[in-house]
């Protein structure tokens, strides 16, 4: 069977993880923090794009009037 998906997205995920993880500061340098960080930039860079396209591929009737 396969895991139910949770109502957080893995950006929130991501982000509560990195939050705990930092509280110390010693940590801050840990390279367990920053590979949360780079999959954290990753799944931003991924929403991001998904928008754009979206966005671009939905044309100029999209658009509001001004």
């Amino acid at each position: 069977m396969a895991k139910k998906p949770t109502g957080e997205s893995d950006e929130v995920r991501l982000k509560k993880k990195i939050a705990a993880n930092t509280k110390d500061e010693r940590k801050s340098g840990d390279p367990a923090v920053r590979s949360l960080r780079k999959r954290l930039k990753r799944v931003q860079r991924k929403r991001r794009a998904l928008s754009l396209r979206k966005k671009h591929a939905a044309g100029k009737q999209a658009e509001p009037k001004s």
